[in-house]
């Protein structure tokens, strides 16, 4: 399996990396946003841009984005919008989309764009050769907030991810019971083991499936997200916690 080393971060390899969400509203909520993060441990920070209400124009994204990299330094920075449709703020059509991620891309301040897979086919196309041609990297996601569908169907998923060019495929799923957390654990070994060519995300949500969040270096997960203050996804846990837990296991491996 091959890794991705970006800004000297690693992914694929070692205990899991620990992505933490921002999500300022304003402009003005931007530097207290990166404030929040002194002192806590993570290794990249994802800029959750469906919750910054004035996203759709496209002057005040970029002087956003330009503000968010000012302020983290040389942290790896993902930009993420994420739809309503899959548990974001807010709904937004495919040109746009597609328009406001390559923005990002063209922003040249993101290591990292987060496509949806199932946006279209032809769009996330698009989005991944935009990406790729200009030197960022795509995390390609699927989010169930409802449910986890079966071991299978979550193999296709992440294999569709892989075969659509996503430098890391990314799934999150709700149990509606433990089995539910099992079968992501065993559909993250059986993808990791048998399929993957390079590294992959997966997490199951809630309460519930927390034990998923901790515990990717046994089971074949390179990220994991925590919580500064305010969880962008049920289940995270707060950053400083999730990073003793992680020690602790990759140091019992």
């Amino acid at each position: 399996m091959k890794t991705i080393n970006v800004r000297n971060i690693v992914f694929g390899e070692g205990r899991p990396k620990i992505c933490i969400p921002v999500m300022p509203k304003t402009m003005e909520e931007i530097p207290s946003a990166i404030a929040d993060l002194d002192g806590l441990k993570y290794d990249i920070i994802e800029w959750r841009m469906d919750h910054f209400q004035a996203i759709m124009d496209k002057e005040a994204a970029l002087a956003a984005v330009t503000k968010v990299r000012e302020l983290l330094g040389d942290a790896v920075l993902l930009a993420t919008f994420r739809t309503s449709k899959e548990g974001g703020e807010m709904a937004i059509s495919n040109p746009d989309y597609v328009a406001l991620n390559k923005a990002m891309v063209d922003s040249k301040q993101v290591d990292f764009v987060d496509v949806e897979c199932f946006t279209g086919d032809a769009e996330v196309k698009d989005i991944v050769e935009y990406a790729h041609a200009n030197g960022v990297y795509v995390i390609m996601s699927n989010h169930d907030f409802d449910k986890t569908p079966a071991h299978d169907d979550i193999i296709y998923r992440l294999r569709k991810m892989q075969d659509l060019g996503a430098d890391i495929p990314k799934i999150a799923l709700m149990p509606t019971c433990k089995e539910d957390v099992l079968t992501v654990l065993k559909a993250t070994k059986d993808m990791a083991e048998n399929y993957a060519d390079r590294p992959i995300i997966t997490m199951s949500m809630g309460g519930m499936g927390v034990i998923s969040r901790l515990a990717g270096e046994v089971f074949g997960s390179c990220l994991t997200f925590g919580a500064a203050k305010k969880a962008s996804a049920p289940g995270q846990i707060n950053v400083n916690d999730l990073d003793t837990v992680l020690e602790i296991l990759h140091n019992a491996l």
